[in-house]
């Protein structure tokens, strides 16, 4: 069983401190959890990043998430990077949180890989959503306002 919602959220807090303060990212907020997951998100730029540790299965992963007026995206990191060509293949960071360890280095990478297609997602909205549908993200269209 993956290591608890307590000591996962101060993981991700040490994890994305440096980073989140370079991109000008406010979090941890919204620790949700549930009997399966736990969720720490960090945002900012137009751009949410979504660390989702999956409690029974053992594994974490980084989702990006922009929300525009009429939809919102969501796609794991080591897709989003492959497809952004910032890495050259998948299997460069790990997903597993067994332990503290693995834990601790799974989110290293995956915060790695933050930084590196940060500048790609939270500029232009149009830009990044394309490059975000290209990694095969997830969409669903917002009921517009009445």
């Amino acid at each position: 069983m993956a290591p608890g919602a307590e000591a996962f959220q101060g993981e991700v807090r040490a994890a994305f401190a440096a980073v989140a303060q370079r991109l000008g990212l406010d979090g941890p907020v919204g620790g949700e959890e549930d009997r399966h997951l736990a969720v720490a998100t960090f945002a900012g730029s137009g751009v949410a990043y979504k660390v989702v540790l999956g409690l029974w299965q053992g594994d974490v992963e980084i989702h990006v998430c922009r929300r525009t007026a009429l939809t919102e995206c969501k796609v794991g990191i080591e897709g989003l990077a492959v497809t952004a060509g910032v890495v050259d293949r998948r299997g460069g960071v790990s997903f597993g949180a067994r332990s503290l360890r693995q834990l601790r280095r799974s989110l290293a990478g995956q915060v790695r890989y933050v930084e590196l297609v940060h500048p790609l997602v939270s500029g232009d909205p149009a830009t990044a959503l394309s490059l975000m549908r290209a990694a095969g993200a997830r969409e669903w269209h917002r009921p517009s306002a009445s």
